[in-house]
C-alpha cells in the first residue's frame, strides 16, 4: 500500500510512474497481513519519522477515506495497564503522544474504563480516540484507481533483477529477459519485504546505503463469536511490537494478535501449537474468553532495521541527498505505521524528488 501511496501522490503531482509489482496481485504481503488500523501516533520518538509521518498520514487517511468513500471507522483505543506497576508505561506514551503531536488522551482509572468496557480486566489506562480501522483492500483499490485515473499504470507479476544508471535515466532488467526493459528517470525502491534484495541490484548504490534486515513475524488469531468490546484494545507495549492485543474488523469480528516471533527467512506459517500462549494473552484482556473459539488466524512479517534487545529503528526514507544518486529513492523498514503514514510517505517522496 505504501507503494501505491507513492504512485498516487507521484500522479497527482504531475508525475504518473509505472508500477512494477512482483506477485501476482497487489498488496499480497505485508499489506494484507496486518491489523487494519489507523494509529494515532502515540508510540515513537519525538523527531523522528514514524511520529511525525504517522500523524500526518493519520489525517490525511482519515480525509482520503472519505473522500473516496473507503469504508472506516474511528472507533477509539483503550490502552491498558494490567497492574499499577506498568501505570509508568502509560505515562511514557501519554508523554510521547504530546510530543508528537498525536491528539488528546484521556487517562481512566479502572471504574472509568470499566464504565466503557465492562468485560476488561485492567487496573489503569489510556483512551486515544483518533484510532480507528479501515478496510485495507477497499483503500489500494481507491489508491489503484487514483493513480490510473492521473495516467499510472500497475503491472503485476514483474519481478526487477537489475537497475543500472545510464547518463539522466535507470536502466530497469526483469525477471526472464537478457536485455533492459525500459527506463526512466525516476526509480523509487518500495519493496517491502524484498527492499533490501532490490536495493542490492541498484549498480553504483553504496553497500552502507542497505541496512540490515529483521524479519519479526507475527501471527494472528481469531475469535468465533461475538465479543462485548466496542474500542481497539492494547496492553502497554512489549520488545518488538505493541503486544497481541483485541482489534475489530468493520463487521465486528475480533481477532487477537500479533505476537512477536523473529524468524531467519519469510514464512507466513500459523503454528496451531501457539494457542495456548494466545489464549492466555487474549484471557489478559478478557477473562471470560472461550478458549474453544480462539482459533489459527493469519501472519504477518515485520521488515524490521533493529533486531531482537536492539532499540528500535527508524523508517529510512533516502533519497540523493543520502546516497547521492540522482532519482533514486529507497525505502526501508516500513513496518508500522507504514499504513497510517502511507499518504505521508507519499509526500515526503515527491519533495525528496523536488
Amino acid at each position: 500500500m505504501v507503494g501505491l501511496a507513492i504512485a498516487e501522490a507521484l500522479a497527482r503531482n504531475g508525475m504518473p510512474p509505472l508500477v512494477l509489482e512482483g506477485e501476482a496481485h497487489f498488496g499480497s504481503w505485508t499489506s494484507s497481513r496486518n491489523s487494519e488500523v489507523i494509529h494515532s501516533g502515540l508510540y515513537y520518538p519525538d523527531g523522528s519519522l514514524k511520529a511525525r509521518l504517522c500523524v500526518e498520514g493519520r489525517d490525511r487517511l482519515y480525509a482520503f477515506c472519505k473522500g473516496a468513500g473507503v469504508a472506516h471507522k474511528r472507533l477509539g483505543k483503550i490502552i491498558f495497564a494490567q497492574s499499577l506497576e506498568q501505570s509508568g508505561e502509560l505515562d511514557v506514551i501519554e508523554l510521547a503522544a504530546s510530543m508528537a503531536g498525536a491528539g488528546k488522551l484521556t487517562r481512566m482509572t479502572r471504574a472509568q474504563a470499566r464504565g466503557l468496557e465492562p468485560e476488561l480486566d485492567l487496573a489503569d489506562a489510556l483512551l486515544s480516540p483518533d484510532t480507528g480501522i479501515i478496510d485495507v483492500h477497499a483503500y489500494m483499490q481507491a489508491l489503484i484507481g487514483s493513480a490510473e485515473a492521473r495516467g499510472a499504470s500497475l503491472v503485476c507479476s514483474t519481478k526487477v533483477t537489475r537497475a543500472v544508471q545510464r547518463q539522466d535515466a535507470w536502466q530497469i532488467w526483469i525477471e526472464g529477459m537478457d536485455e533492459p526493459v525500459l527506463e526512466t528517470p525516476i526509480l523509487i525502491n518500495s519493496g517491502g519485504l524484498a527492499a533490501q534484495d532490490l536495493a542490492r541490484t541498484i549498480e553504483a548504490l553504496p553497500a552502507d546505503r542497505v541496512p540490515p534486515l529483521h524479519f519479526a513475524r507475527g501471527v494472528y488469531f481469531t475469535y468465533g463469536g461475538a465479543v462485548p468490546f466496542k474500542h481497539l484494545i492494547y496492553p502497554v507495549p512489549e520488545p518488538g511490537g505493541l503486544g497481541t492485543h483485541l482489534t475489530l474488523d468493520l463487521a465486528g469480528r475480533a481477532r487477537f494478535g500479533p505476537d512477536v516471533e523473529w524468524i531467519d527467512t519469510i514464512d507466513y506459517t500459523v503454528d496451531e501449537g501457539r494457542k495456548e500462549h494466545f489464549v492466555q494473552a487474549a484471557r489478559r484482556i478478557w477473562p471470560k474468553l472461550d478458549p474453544e473459539r480462539l482459533q489459527p488466524g493469519y501472519a504477518g512479517i515485520r521488515p524490521k532495521l533493529s533486531g531482537p534487545g536492539e532499540p528500535v529503528a527508524d523508517f529510512r526514507i533516502e533519497g540523493p541527498a543520502e546516497h547521492g544518486l540522482p532519482g533514486l529513492i529507497n525505502l526501508f523498514g516500513i513496518e508500522s505505521p507504514g499504513l497510517t503514514a502511507s499518504l505521508a510517505i507519499g509526500e515526503l517522496v515527491v519533495r525528496k524528488l523536488g
